[in-house]
Formats: C-alpha cells, structure tokens, sequence
C-alpha cells in the first residue's frame, strides 16, 4: 500500500488529516505533495487552515484535509 492509499484510508476512518498525523501514524513527511497527487487523480479534497500552539506554546497554524 502507498501513501496515498495509506492517506486516503486515515481521512476515511479519523475523518481528516494533518501533516503531524501523517508524520506520526503513517511515517509520510510530505502530505501536501501527497495530496497534490490525490486531487490530480480526481479525488475532491477540503483544506483548511487551523491555529494552534507548537510544542513551545507559541502560536502557529496547519491545514487539515478531509475528503470532499
């Protein structure tokens, strides 16, 4: 199985994914070009952009994809 395949089967079962989920469950480093590859193969894909606190407490943001 590939990591489109691995990506496509996370957003199915946790119903989104973000690059820290991607790194951490499925040992992909590169989700945005993951996606690229997914929406070009016709698969519709929502992003959108999220604050947060990095692992120092300071402000940063993320996308997080789910299936369209």
């Amino acid at each position: 199985m590939n990591q489109r395949d691995l990506i496509l089967r996370y957003m199915h079962e946790f119903g989104s994914i973000t690059d820290s989920d991607a790194r951490d469950d499925i040992g992909c480093t590169l989700l945005a070009a993951r996606i690229n590859e997914i929406t070009a193969s016709g698969v519709k894909i929502i992003k959108t952009m999220e604050r947060g606190k990095n692992r120092f407490g300071k402000p940063t943001h993320y996308a997080r994809y789910r299936l369209g």
